[in-house]
């Protein structure tokens, strides 16, 4: 409708480019633009605020008679390094934060605190969403399920990109926004610049006229902890929280991640209903029994209500972090439920891989026939989903004009032999992120000369990527300069010249290449083919000493003419954008 084109003629149009598609179908973003640019219609992405927005409210009209006050969810957002983990370190007295690789926070945990408000205790679960820029796509995510965000700025750096971003997904979420102005015990910690900077951005602190409430805290020093938690339970009082914890549990897949000993495993929130051990659930199209689930200290738990994050043991795959899941009656229910959803995922799945090999096929077919596309085939092995996808979104940032990164499987999980088996017969290069190598993968790696890398910090990765990238262009060719020569005389022999020279710099090499400078004008470019000094036919001549040279191309030498020596080397290209 908003192409204002009949779906036959949009189907039409996809058949003779070389995709079959109904009217029903979903299509990959690069096939939605080629056909909106056939009609003449702008391509708008709204990715990012799309995934931000809350879920779908999970309260049912037959809930209403049953709700309960639940537990605020509160999502910790904010710049790399601005100390978000060590926030929530203070909030919960404990140290996580220590052995994190690169000072990043890898994938999503959950924490729950309880604290003592208006003389009764109440509790608050935490969502700690990562920083770095490359996990956008995971910091939309934790916005999606939080009822408050808590943005993280610290004192001596102000606002930074990633807080700008965390502002626009708590503003697409519609939660309000709790500042923490962090290491206020720093030099050169200043509160009110970053309240001058935030109030740029339209959030305007209570104590300036505003509305926001911003806390000055030191996480490592553990000042105002408690000011910003009791803030956090007053802002949330008047959104009055609340669920129904007497039916079957309903929520959302935080993380994902195949553990070698557990099988997959699965961060769920609960937000509403009570999950129990034994349940029957869906999450998107996997399925799962309950077999066992912890808190986040690792004590069991034979159910966990409203507001409450798990660890949850018992599906039959990874299920897709950010997904929804829901208990149902019996297994029957389940498997219905899942097999509908499978068989939809499967087509779309199909139908987007038909067009994106479509698309990348004729769009290298072009490049190919000029000589000038390269492949760096890749299988891609991380921790959990969201590491998955973060990579996965960083390496669509890589030029890739020149050379084309494939990506022929991505998941989360070990590397098998499987996967060895797949980039031997291709080419590929597995890339591990914080996993581990399936019993006979190395040995089945060293076999076939497999290149298995593995990483922790995801910086060192795609900058090792983006080198193997450039090793595959052919190397270019650039001058090096040597020196440089004045002429001082011209003697002729025979039908040929000679150019007496001093060298004023660097050095003059039999065979280099020359460039003979008059005046202005370049009047000879070629090779220096005699090179003699007192007569001997000589490799080289030194700065401050003088030399005969020759050339068998030019012989119109002049006084004071300026030969410039240099040689072609090859050197490694970059990259270009």
């Amino acid at each position: 409708d908003m192409l204002s084109v009949e779906s036959s003629e949009i189907i039409k149009s996809l058949f003779f480019k070389g995709v079959i598609a109904t009217v029903t179908q979903t299509l990959d973003m690069p096939t939605i633009e080629a056909v909106a640019k056939e009609f003449d219609v702008p391509v708008l992405q709204d990715d990012v605020e799309e995934a931000a927005k809350k879920t779908v409210e999970m309260i049912e009209e037959a809930d209403l008679k049953h709700l309960i006050r639940r537990p605020p969810v509160v999502t910790v957002m904010g710049h790399v390094d601005h100390g978000k983990t060590s926030l929530l370190d203070a909030i919960r007295q404990a140290r996580v934060a220590a052995g994190e690789a690169g000072g990043i926070t890898q994938h999503i945990g959950a924490y729950q605190v309880e604290i003592q408000h208006k003389d009764e205790a109440r509790k608050l679960t935490f969502l700690d969403t990562p920083g770095h820029a490359a996990f956008t796509a995971m910091r939309a995510r934790g916005t999606k399920v939080t009822d408050v965000a808590v943005l993280v700025v610290a004192a001596d750096d102000g606002v930074r990109p990633q807080t700008l971003e965390a502002i626009s997904h708590a503003r697409a979420a519609e939660v309000p926004i709790v500042v923490a102005i962090n290491k206020i015990d720093k030099e050169g910690a200043s509160a009110d610049r970053v309240k001058q900077e935030l109030s740029e951005q339209n959030l305007l602190a209570e104590e300036w006229g505003g509305d926001v409430v911003m806390v000055p805290v030191s996480a490592i020093k553990g000042e105002n902890i408690d000011k910003l938690l009791e803030m956090l339970l007053l802002v949330t009082e008047v959104e009055d929280l609340q669920a129904n914890p007497d039916r079957l549990a309903r929520g959302t897949v935080i993380e994902a991640h195949l553990d070698k000993a557990k099988g997959p495993v699965a961060t769920l929130l609960i937000q509403n209903g009570t999950l129990r051990t034994g349940d029957v659930l869906a999450a998107g199209p996997v399925l799962g029994k309950v077999r066992a689930m912890v808190d986040d200290n690792r004590q069991r738990l034979k159910e966990a209500g409203p507001s409450f994050a798990v660890e949850a043991l018992g599906f039959s795959e990874v299920p897709t972090a950010g997904d929804e899941f829901e208990v149902y009656p019996d297994e029957k229910a389940a498997r219905a439920v899942v097999g509908d959803r499978a068989s939809d995922a499967r087509a779309t799945r199909l139908a987007q891989q038909m067009a994106s090999r479509r698309v990348s096929l004729t769009a290298m077919s072009g490049q190919a026939n000029e000589g000038e596309l390269k492949e760096l085939n890749l299988i891609l092995k991380a921790d959990v989903q969201g590491s998955v996808e973060a990579i996965l979104g960083s390496l669509e940032q890589l030029p890739k004009d020149e050379v084309q990164v494939r990506v022929l499987l991505s998941a989360p999980g070990e590397v098998t032999e499987t996967d060895v088996d797949l980039a031997a017969a291709s080419g590929a290069v597995i890339i591990g992120f914080n996993t581990s190598m399936a019993s006979g993968a190395k040995k089945a790696a060293d076999a076939t000369g497999v290149d298995v890398r593995d990483y922790d910090v995801i910086y060192k990765l795609l900058e090792d990527i983006q080198l193997a990238m450039e090793g595959l262009l052919e190397p270019e060719l650039v001058e090096e300069a040597l020196g440089e020569a004045e002429v001082r005389a011209v003697f002729t022999i025979g039908k040929s010249a000679v150019a007496g020279c001093y060298v004023n710099t660097g050095k003059l090499h039999r065979n280099c290449r020359v460039r003979v400078h008059r005046g202005k004008q370049v009047v000879y470019t070629g090779d220096l083919d005699s090179l003699r000094r007192n007569k001997d036919d000589v490799k080289e001549v030194a700065t401050g000493f003088e030399c005969g040279v020759g050339t068998d191309r030019f012989a119109n030498w002049e006084e004071g003419d300026r030969i410039e020596a240099f040689k072609m080397v090859t050197q490694r290209r970059k990259l270009t954008t």
